[in-house]
């Protein structure tokens, strides 16, 4: 006989409370899920464990004999995983996250700040990249979770929330400040030298489809590899560079950088949280996703 322990944990849960939808409940399942454990248990044990009745379900015979064995030997091992659960807790725990430069500026870093000071005994390690590769760590399971901004392609079983908008700018240094009084088209971007992150990166694919909905080809003069370098090249005069607003508000105020008009929209992006929901996560971990939920955008 080779059952699953979840079939036992089902059986378990159902002859606990005498009730399938009750079971599924206290194991975070669905109704369906917990029937089909029960069926399979029965089919590899050979007999029938329950007496089904509108008034729900009482265990058979076997049912009863089983459980005697069942019983003690579940309770002991969520016994066991509450404990273990406390001791690799809050205190002393740790929780691994991944972040573009986008999503640690426009989020991340502040609610972390938040966290920490919650829960100063948690170790935080954080893994810095592009989209792809964060989003590569967490399904590797090198992290918890990941934040990223839009775009960006997941598959099933990964799940995505919008935290929080990301609303986007045009800017240039000293050299470029007379471009400040007069709003300008993308068109006209063409005269002045551009700076962005390279072909290879989302960001890149958002401002590709910025330009190409308004009938126009994006050619950067400056390519870069990683999204930290965009600032330093826009405030040397290098070229013009689309950044998010939030991360140049204090170069804005002192005069580093100068915020160029444009006549068209840049669309909004948003940061986002993305992990794998079958995968269980530590107390830690935990806490933090209850943290960075409570950004959660009112679409969502």
């Amino acid at each position: 006989m080779d059952a699953s322990f979840d079939y036992y944990k089902a059986f378990y849960y159902v002859a606990k409370y005498s009730n399938f939808t009750k079971a599924a409940g206290a194991m975070l399942s669905s109704q369906p899920a917990v029937t089909r454990s029960i069926q399979n248990l029965e089919s590899e044990l050979g007999c029938r464990l329950f007496i089904r009745s509108r008034h729900g379900v009482t265990l058979t015979p076997e049912g009863k004999l089983l459980y005697r064995y069942v019983a003690p030997a579940c309770e002991r091992i969520l016994r066991g995983e509450e404990e273990l659960g406390l001791a690799l807790g809050l205190h002393g725990g740790s929780v691994s996250i991944g972040a573009t430069e986008t999503a640690l500026h426009c989020l991340l870093l502040d609610r972390l700040s938040d966290f920490q000071q919650e829960h100063p005994d948690v170790k935080i390690r954080i893994s810095n990249g592009t989209t792809a590769q964060v989003l590569s760590d967490m399904k590797e399971g090198r992290t918890d979770l990941a934040v990223v901004p839009t775009p960006f392609q997941i598959e099933k079983p990964y799940t995505s929330v919008r935290l929080r908008p990301i609303r986007s700018v045009l800017v240039g240094g000293s050299r470029f400040a007379h471009l400040c009084s007069t709003p300008l088209s993308l068109s006209d971007l063409k005269q002045y030298p551009l700076a962005g992150l390279s072909g290879s990166t989302m960001s890149y694919r958002f401002y590709e489809d910025f330009f190409a909905a308004h009938g126009l080809s994006l050619h950067y003069d400056i390519e870069m590899a990683n999204a930290d370098l965009l600032l330093p090249v826009a405030r040397h005069n290098l070229g013009l560079a689309f950044v998010p607003e939030k991360l140049v508000e204090d170069s804005l105020e002192q005069g580093k950088l100068f915020s160029i008009p444009l006549k068209e929209e840049i669309p909004l992006r948003h940061v986002c949280l993305v992990r794998d929901p079958g995968r269980p996560l530590g107390a830690a971990a935990r806490c933090l996703l209850e943290l960075l939920m409570k950004e959660r955008s009112p679409q969502n």
